[in-house]
């Protein structure tokens, strides 16, 4: 018998093994080190250099952090902490200040005493900055002197240089970003913000600023400052809620080493309003010290519960979904040595801060009802109420999901189903209407895209609980046919669909559907848009046709710009055939503005034509995805070859939880406030 042979290993040697020095790695992989070279990815730079901050302010050096965004794109961030030092590494023979902006891993946060706590776990934010800029300066006053050093791409363009005396101390690091590595450089004053506000109230009595100074006629400034810590982070969480008591409960103490400071209140609200944080970084994903937090509040609350007799039944118990109904919770620890998984630190691993955790708090909150009954009142009448709505919800759940699944319950009858099986190909369109999915139904790939038409608008889930979103016939057909179940039986390896895609009209009560599907999404399966399933589908507002060239625009602008390339195209076909020799040039601004001038009012309600340089433009104003044929709809929305699609993320849990409950809950001033702040920067306004 034959012996059989291995292929050749074509040219495969130790040639090829690529070993990347130094801070290349970074450049050749960003998204390893930051996430993303997006606008995320962007703001990871800025948050990287603030942490090193915060870590002083931690360690109580730094009283005064400030972040300026500069023209062209500059950031420069100045804290009045000790310093990075200056004097050189025994080891490696130069600066610690060109160590810790050049190497990966470097850091006084390894031991040593340089940090006693810290943000930075792998010590790779500095480098990383440093490796994603076109250029970086470093200036630290420490030791009485002024010294500095410039990079670029990375490398010292020289030695740290003294370049006068100082009597304070301090850091301020100065870059630029990278524009052949990041998607845009145009930095969101906001964003930034808000992270630094959430910093100011981790960190209480450090005053953090920031200005923005890109634009010399719109100068914008922010300084945060606050005595009272996480405590006043709860009220600014609760501000536009109703508190079911008057004081916050707040403790702050040390358990084996690790520090814990806990701040709750309860409200009217229907959902828990929870951020953890280590050592001033925030733990989306929860973990060890979320786990003990959330031991400790069950435990107590019902250890007091039947000292009262506040519970019924013996054997009655408070649940953890029961004591998490209306709770705004911040939770901030600090130790030695966080075990984070993954760069982003979206979740803490450490044993002992999930019983550090959980002693001190169930001690803190048992003693504060104890010494505050009426403030225990306001709690348990929250608490138990939950628990009666729970029960309820759960018979209705049960009825509807659990006997349907026992039963043989069928998908829902609206629900065009694809024949593909394979979930990670399957789509979901959610459809606006009848009309709308009958076009999407005719024109979908039968083989992997399923269509689930609604009528009219949903239930706003933000201020109902379980028992009434089920008994909602949208909500339930949808739930159904995604097959994930909700609540406490949520699981999402069971989705149906790997792509969910709403699909609504671009006028306003599309938008108020498209708000109403991801209000009940975000609240009820927050893990659909934390995986980054749930798209939002961007149908045109316009068809524009010449002869028989038709294109189709999705704004204002492009139609514009549509009609005179196609016009424009016509001429010179036109001039071409008389033999006319015909310059092409570009469109000055006055062109422009004459072209639209020339097309106001072509904006219809319906199909419009015009003449524009003797051509005759037809122009068709969709109102709704119900107008498009399904030929077209598929065109221009659904095909995956052509379609444009908005997938939809969260990236500020804090952010997005603010801005759903004003939007969406029962307080009518917060949301005139917010509707006048950002009416001038609406888009496509269908009035």
């Amino acid at each position: 018998m034959a012996k059989e042979t291995k292929p050749a290993a074509s040219g495969y040697s130790s040639a090829n093994i690529q070993v990347l020095e130094g801070l290349e790695a970074v450049r050749r992989r960003p998204g390893m080190y930051i996430g993303s070279t997006g606008i995320a990815g962007l703001h990871h730079l800025v948050a990287e250099i603030v942490d090193n901050s915060i870590d002083e302010a931690m360690a109580g050096y730094a009283k005064n952090i400030r972040v300026r965004l500069l023209p062209d794109a500059v950031v420069e961030e100045w804290d009045d902490g000790r310093g990075i030092p200056v004097d050189p590494h025994p080891q490696y023979k130069i600066s610690a200040l060109e160590l810790v902006l050049t190497k990966l891993h470097a850091g006084g946060k390894f031991g040593g005493g340089g940090y006693k706590v810290s943000g930075g776990l792998h010590g790779v934010g500095a480098s990383v900055v440093n490796a994603l800029s076109n250029w970086l300066k470093a200036e630290v006053r420490r030791d009485g002197a002024t010294w500095e050093q410039d990079y670029k791409m990375g490398e010292p363009t020289g030695k740290i240089r003294k370049v006068g005396t100082a009597k304070d101390t301090g850091t301020m690091i100065t870059f630029r970003p990278n524009e052949k590595i990041f998607e845009t450089l145009n930095y969101d004053f906001d964003t930034i913000v808000d992270r630094l506000r959430q910093h100011a109230y981790l960190t209480k009595g450090v005053r953090i600023s920031c200005y923005d100074e890109r634009d010399a006629n719109e100068f914008r400034g922010m300084t945060f400052y606050f005595e009272g810590g996480i405590m006043s982070y709860v009220r600014h969480l609760n501000h536009s809620k109703e508190a079911k008591h008057d004081s916050v409960f707040f403790i702050e103490k040390e358990a084996d080493d690790v520090h814990v400071e806990v701040a709750l209140q309860y409200t009217d609200d229907f959902k828990e309003t929870l951020f953890a944080f280590t050592n001033s970084i925030i733990n989306p994903e929860g973990g060890t010290h979320v786990q003990g937090f959330r031991n400790a509040l069950t435990r107590a609350l019902n250890a007091y519960a039947r000292a009262k007799n506040l519970l019924k039944e013996k054997d009655e118990s408070l649940s953890g979904d029961d004591v998490r109904e209306g709770l705004t919770a911040v939770i901030s620890i600090r130790i030695a040595e966080p075990q984070f998984e993954g760069q982003t630190k979206g979740k803490l691993g450490n044993t002992e801060a999930k019983g550090a955790v959980e002693t001190v708090v169930a001690d803190a909150l048992a003693m504060f009802m104890e010494e505050h009954p009426k403030e225990a009142e306001g709690i348990l009448g929250k608490v138990i109420l939950a628990q009666k709505a729970r029960q309820a919800a759960r018979v209705a759940r049960e009825s509807v999901l659990r006997k349907g699944a026992l039963e043989g319950f069928t998908l829902p009858g609206k629900l065009a189903d694809c024949s593909s099986r394979d979930s990670t190909q399957s789509e979901l369109y959610i459809v606006e209407g009848d009309s709308a999915g009958g076009s999407s139904k005719q024109g979908r790939n039968r083989e992997f895209q399923a269509i689930l038409p609604l009528r009219g608008k949903i239930l706003n889930v933000e201020r109902s609980r379980l028992d009434k979103i089920l008994g909602n016939n949208e909500l339930k057909s949808l739930i159904i046919a995604l097959g994930t179940n909700i609540g406490e039986q949520f699981d999402i390896t069971k989705l149906r669909y790997h792509r969910i895609v709403i699909m609504t009209d671009a006028d306003v009560d599309g938008s108020h559907i498209r708000t109403l599907l991801l209000t009940f999404l975000y609240r009820y399966m927050p893990e659909l848009l934390m995986q980054g399933h749930v798209y939002i589908a961007q149908p045109p507002l316009f068809r524009v046709q010449i002869g028989k060239e038709v294109r189709y625009a999705f704004n204002e602008e492009e139609k514009v710009l549509f009609i005179d390339e196609m016009v424009r195209s016509v001429e010179v076909a036109r001039a071409a055939k008389g033999g006319k020799k015909v310059e092409v040039v570009e469109l000055s601004d006055a062109d422009k503005e004459d072209a639209e001038d020339r097309q106001e009012g072509a904006a219809g309600e319906a199909a419009e034509a015009m003449v524009v340089g003797g051509v005759k433009v037809n122009i068709q104003r969709y109102k709704g995805l119900g107008e498009m044929n399904p030929d077209q709809l598929w065109e221009t929305t659904m095909d995956p070859v052509s379609r444009k699609m908005k997938v939809v993320r969260v990236e500020d849990a804090a952010k997005a939880d603010e801005v759903f409950d004003i939007l969406m809950g029962s307080e009518v001033e917060p949301r005139k406030r917010f509707i006048q702040t950002h009416a001038k920067t609406v888009k496509n306004l269908d009035i």
